[in-house]
């Protein structure tokens, strides 16, 4: 095994998850400490254009895996296809988002590797060759450490925006290496029939860089649309707490909290919620809060970096109204 650190870059249909770059600082940090790069793998098809993207990002060697039978994602054949990857790169350590794609890939590919693996990582360091991961326990009440063996392969997801992208590279460039695809019968035991989408367009709460989230203080889903209109000026996704979910203002999708969504977006903006300990735990990891709400004892007040305390109905229209015309000012 070489003391190389491979990422996943996850992309789809062709676009890349910004979270994959983010996974590169960490990579390259691990890989000067033990000694050896940073390489990265992209599995799909027609996904060789996105070499160039990754290799400005200080990737040495980009790895793709690109067959038409992964132009869809089916765990068994991207599972197969990261496998061999880490094969041809002889990695010691893989890193991979904690998206959807990442949490499901990650445990199947451990288990197929018999690997060491941590899920959910906010800070990676080395203790000799030991990967030593950080994530939050009990709704973020304190972080864990944990010790992944240098005996096997280490995998580790890391958390949206825990670790900043590193600046690209103009003309840097990598060796690009192609491997095929090698499937047995059950890598190919579910196949996708059809992709029918759901979205309204606006952005997934766990994979934005900002989020607007609203409570039951908004009271209905139609007064939902003044935290929509903010959300679409500041390209922004729409989030919500649990009781503004279950009082029918939005779907369970946008949930935010513990028993919903963990999201750490770069900014986020709550918009009439208290604040319980769920919500918190679900978005207490945003690198700056902004709380705005009538309660000046909210619990929200506690975690947030600038606390509004006035009406939601007042200050969020005159926001989205500023914010616009900046925009067209820009």
């Amino acid at each position: 095994m070489s003391n190389n650190v491979l990422v996943f870059i996850e992309q789809r249909a062709g676009k890349i998850l910004p979270a994959s770059f983010q996974l590169l600082t960490p990579a390259a940090t691990l890989a000067q400490a033990l000694g050896g790069q940073v390489d990265a793998c992209i599995v799909g098809h027609q996904v060789g254009e996105l070499v160039g993207a990754v290799a400005s990002y200080g990737a040495k060697t980009v790895y793709t895996v690109d067959d038409s039978e992964l132009a869809l994602y089916r765990a068994g054949p991207y599972a197969a296809a990261l496998a061999a990857a880490i094969d041809k790169a002889d990695a010691a350590i893989v890193l991979m988002p904690t998206s959807f794609m990442g949490r499901d890939l990650a445990a199947r590919l451990a288990a197929r590797k018999r690997a060491a693996l941590a899920i959910d990582c906010t800070e990676l360091a080395l203790d000799g060759a030991d990967l030593i991961a950080t994530k939050a326990m009990y709704a973020g009440k304190f972080a864990a450490k944990f010790k992944l063996s240098a005996g096997r392969l280490q995998i580790a997801t890391v958390r949206t925006n825990a670790y900043p992208a590193p600046e690209p590279q103009t003309g840097a460039s990598a060796e690009a290496v192609s491997i095929p695809l090698t499937l047995t019968e059950s890598d190919q035991r579910l196949h996708v029939k059809e992709i029918v989408g759901t979205s309204s367009g606006i952005k997934d709460v766990t994979e934005a860089d900002i989020v607007v989230s609203g409570g039951r203080s908004l009271k209905s889903e139609e007064n939902f649309k003044i935290i929509y209109e903010l959300a679409r000026v500041l390209d922004a996704a729409v989030g919500a707490s649990r009781a503004a979910c279950d009082a029918g203002y939005q779907p369970h999708s946008r949930q935010v909290g513990l028993t919903g969504k963990v999201v750490t977006p770069r900014l986020y903006i709550a918009c009439g919620i208290d604040g319980a300990i769920q919500h918190l735990a679900g978005m207490r990891g945003s690198k700056v809060i902004v709380a705005i709400n009538t309660k000046k004892e909210a619990p929200i007040f506690k975690v947030a970096t600038y606390g509004c305390v006035v009406d939601l109905f007042t200050l969020v229209p005159l926001l989205t109204q500023e914010l616009q015309h900046v925009t067209a000012m820009a």
